[in-house]
């Protein structure tokens, strides 16, 4: 297995997550890049995942590179099937807040994608042994046991 790598991918998904939060605290609430920040933490904690069994993440910018993280990290483990529904949820996030559309999004939504994204987020920190070395997840110096 290889921790290197996949700290380094644990990093980067704590800082969009972080970011996701700290955008929490604006007015007017920037609602659809929370939930890309939370989409793309969501990728980089599954691509951690992939680094840490060895297995190359893919580059892509696919609108569903979630979800085939996700299906990707259950050859891996099948208990990644847990986080379907989440990788589904964030999904639309990943593209479509990035450019004038038709979603529309309020602060229920940004609310959701936190939460789905800390679901990803905790499942593979324990999956991975992944221990914050504080609970904000503000604080980057992460450890792996």
């Amino acid at each position: 297995m290889s921790t290197g790598w996949s700290s380094e991918w644990l990093d980067f998904a704590y800082m969009d997550l972080s970011a996701a939060e700290h955008l929490l605290t604006m007015r007017p609430l920037p609602v659809e890049i929370i939930c890309y920040h939370c989409e793309q933490a969501a990728e980089k904690f599954l691509k951690a995942t992939l680094v840490q069994f060895d297995r190359e993440p893919p580059k892509t910018h696919d609108l569903t590179a979630v979800i085939q993280l996700c299906k990707l990290c259950c050859e891996v483990d099948t208990r990644f099937e847990q986080l379907a529904d989440s990788c589904i949820e964030l999904t639309p996030y990943g593209v479509q807040v990035r450019y004038p559309s038709n979603l529309e999004l309020d602060e229920s939504d940004a609310v959701c994608a936190l939460k789905e994204c800390r679901l990803v987020q905790d499942f593979v920190c324990q999956k991975l042994g992944y221990e914050p070395e504080s609970k904000d997840t503000q604080s980057f110096g992460q450890t792996m046991k």
